[in-house]
């Protein structure tokens, strides 16, 4: 096994969903072989479509994932579909390099210039060294959120023993522990729709300075729902209490859904005037249909 460095254009040529599937041609296929088992990092370059003049890309690691295995394409002769699990966005996306400094060494060219032919390969094998550094830069926001709630249990000796020896864990054991996961997801939604409820357009900051919204998974992650930020919302308290038990929902339009009968009219007062949710302005980050879907067809009680 091996760690690696998958590509993925915000408007994929191939049938790519990051938080579920990474379409491939055969080309890749003993570099993606090489990574079942192990854990890769998702990189968004500067082509946002399968257009050559297309711009509007990051050039960017955005998330990290673990593939569970390959299947074939049954559309598309000699391609195939890597599957992956514990798909977790980056609280901050990280630039392929840092002033001369490339994360991964293999873009680097003798000179110091970077290495077009390492880089136009869409999957690229990686150490565990790199990888490792790419998740912690990807994460700070959550390490620092992590450790902050961690301080705040001290006891009258310190860190109580088992949280310290939590926090010492490596990045890949972090990365799938739920607290980790809900901090990361938390932080990412938040900043997302600029800590603001999506529904009602409210933006309330409490006296210690923190956003009061909270981050709603649309498919639960107990429905195998992923962290992933196009499966969140940012929503006040009461609206995520609502919304989890499917008194509102999202329509593929952004319309927001109400069970009429279950709700006063009271409540629905404090919903949006347009009834329509509020969105990210980066489409990378706005809710997916076929999350929405799930929460419709599952959930909503409307």
């Amino acid at each position: 096994m091996t760690k690696a460095v998958f590509t993925s254009k915000i408007e994929p040529s191939y049938d790519d969903l990051p938080e579920e599937r990474y379409h491939f041609p055969r080309t890749y296929l003993s570099q993606v072989e090489a990574a079942v088992g192990d854990w890769i990092d998702y990189y968004e370059p500067r082509r946002a479509s399968s257009d050559l003049s297309s711009r509007g890309g990051r050039q960017s690691y955005f998330a990290t994932a673990r593939v569970e295995r390959i299947g074939r394409d049954p559309e598309r002769e000699d391609h195939f579909y890597a599957y992956v699990s514990d798909y977790l966005e980056f609280d901050r996306v990280v630039p392929f390099k840092d002033g001369t400094f490339y994360y991964e060494g293999g873009l680097r060219r003798n000179d110091g210039a970077t290495s077009k032919g390492a880089f136009g390969r869409a999957v690229r094998n990686i150490s565990d060294s790199e990888y490792d550094l790419i998740v912690k830069s990807g994460f700070v926001q959550t390490i620092i959120e992590t450790d902050t709630r961690r301080s705040q249990k001290l006891t009258p000796n310190g860190y109580i023993e088992e949280e310290a020896k939590e926090f010492e864990r490596p990045i890949v054991e972090m990365v799938v522990a739920r607290p980790f996961r809900e901090t990361a997801f938390a932080v990412s939604v938040k900043a997302a729709y600029v800590n603001t409820c999506a529904m009602t357009g409210l933006q309330i900051i409490n006296g210690g300075g923190r956003a009061e919204v909270q981050a709603a998974h649309i498919r639960p992650v107990a429905a195998s729902g992923s962290d992933s930020v196009r499966n969140g919302l940012a929503l006040s308290g009461t609206i995520h209490w609502m919304f989890d038990r499917g008194l509102v929902s999202v329509d593929d339009d952004l319309s927001i859904l109400v069970a009429t009968a279950r709700l006063p009219d009271a409540v629905t007062r404090l919903l949006r005037q347009d009834r329509k949710i509020s969105v990210p302005t980066k489409p990378e980050s706005r809710p997916h249909p076929i999350h929405l879907r799930y929460h419709r067809d599952k959930i909503f009680k409307g």
